[in-house]
């Protein structure tokens, strides 16, 4: 039987990646209908009977605070992380004068000639301190934390948001923006 958290993966694939693999719709702003979402993971995990209470409690405990509801809970969607297209309608804000991007340490020498680049995601994610990047990074391999001068892109005219859980989030970080560890 699948414990919350394998369901919490499965919901964050949905919500993020494939409503289909939920036999989900998320609107244009991410959101999907709670009531359909559980029924989704139930299709998935029928031993499970999983219900709105393991729901909240996966969003409540997250600690990455992944997932958010609407105000009346019949609704939901991932933070951020989307590699489908869509508008978590975040605000502009102004970044810290540094922000902190974790990497393997395969991706460095690729990182210096490209900069940052979202990939298969909708932004590129910085982090506010070099522990939450580099705990970002070992999922990639030997970890590598790299310093973003985040302040002089914004004076440069980069945007910046700032998602629900704290992460910021920008289209791209050009190298010349970017500080390697020696």
């Amino acid at each position: 039987m699948a414990d919350l958290t394998q369901i919490s993966r499965f919901i964050a694939l949905i919500l993020r990646h494939k409503p289909e693999a939920g036999g989900i719709e998320l609107d244009a702003h991410g959101w999907a209908d709670t009531k359909k979402l559980i029924g989704g993971v139930r299709g998935r995990y029928p031993g499970a009977d999983f219900n709105m209470e393991m729901l909240e409690r996966i969003v409540r405990e997250d600690d990455k605070q992944r997932f958010a509801f609407s105000e009346d809970r019949s609704r939901i969607r991932a933070n951020q992380g989307h590699s489908v297209k869509v508008d978590v309608e975040l605000e502009t804000v102004v970044p810290p004068i540094m922000l902190f991007h974790g990497t393997g340490e395969k991706y460095v020498e690729s990182i210096r000639q490209e900069g940052l680049k979202p990939r298969g995601r909708l932004y590129v994610h910085l982090s506010q301190d070099a522990q939450t990047a580099e705990a970002v990074g070992a999922r990639h391999g030997r970890p590598v934390v790299l310093k973003v001068e985040s302040g002089n892109m914004h004076r440069d005219g980069f945007i910046f948001y700032r998602s629900q859980n704290g992460v910021y989030l920008t289209d791209r970080v050009p190298a010349q923006y970017l500080q390697f560890p020696d």
